[in-house]
């Protein structure tokens, strides 16, 4: 593993696939101007709209998300995660996608999201993913890479789960992936705190990017997308605003960090 930057792309994507993914290449651009080697993009990134009409419009945001992210990995020669779009199964329903792609365009993971948001919110807000999503059946991915470190995947709402977390670590895994669309109701008082959370009880580093602003009438995301470092500290935080956080993934403080706190050692139950 190498010293590399990272950037987790903050988008509003909208009811609107090509102009997501016009906003989402100017990033990768922007990303890759600024230094970035692995550019990881939101849950939802090429489509965020109604449910039904993100099932009527499942086969071609598949299709066009995936061939997106292979391009984009070969264009500008990094690696790249596509946080979380819909793929359909069958029967009506659609698995949350998040895919990894390095810089020849191959695939290197494939992560069906597995803990489905079904809540009523205090705000009056109520969301329920399995009505369109199936909940995928196998634990996360971890990618071995020699430059980039071991790279876990999830998204969003799994990060809830710190178990989920826990079988990431014990798989080898030192950079966390949570690409999100947080709601802005619950991100307000939990995003950061969780995100922190996995980092340090797992003494590893996370990629969050997220989904932020108002995307059609009744869907509005908390922002904030950031990395951290194993300590928990925030190294970088994109605000409100599309735009990406940008951040040094260095070896050296994964290896002090884990010498320092070696909570990974002294498990006792799993």
């Amino acid at each position: 593993m190498k010293s590399y930057l990272a950037a987790a792309v903050q988008m509003t994507s909208l009811p609107n696939l090509q102009k997501n993914l016009v906003q989402a290449e100017e990033l990768i651009d922007l990303a890759v101007r600024q230094g970035a080697e692995l550019v990881a993009l939101p849950e939802n990134f090429s489509f965020l709209g109604e449910e039904q009409e993100k099932l009527a419009q499942a086969e071609a945001i598949a299709q066009e998300s995936e061939k997106f992210l292979r391009t984009m990995a070969q264009r500008f020669q990094v690696t790249v995660l596509g946080g979380g779009f819909p793929v359909p199964v069958g029967n009506g329903k659609v698995h949350n996608t998040a895919l990894l792609f390095d810089p020849s365009g191959q695939e290197l993971a494939r992560y069906e999201k597995v803990h489905l948001f079904d809540v009523n919110l205090p705000d009056g807000n109520t969301y329920c993913e399995s009505g369109t999503v199936l909940a995928g059946m196998r634990m996360p991915p971890v990618h071995p890479s020699k430059e980039l470190g071991n790279l876990g995947l999830s998204v969003c709402y799994d990060v809830r789960f710190p178990e989920l977390y826990r079988h990431l670590s014990q798989m080898g895994a030192e950079v966390l992936f949570v690409p999100a669309a947080f709601t802005a109701y619950t991100g307000k008082d939990h995003w950061q705190v969780l995100l922190q959370a996995r980092a340090i009880e797992n003494t590893c580093y996370v990629i969050a990017p997220a989904q932020t602003g108002q995307h059609y009438k009744l869907r509005q995301t908390h922002g904030h997308a950031m990395i951290v470092d194993p300590w928990g500290a925030v190294l970088a935080d994109a605000g409100d605003k599309p735009g990406v956080a940008i951040a040094a993934i260095e070896p050296s403080r994964l290896e002090q960090v884990r010498r320092q706190m070696p909570c990974l050692q002294h498990r006792v139950f799993v």
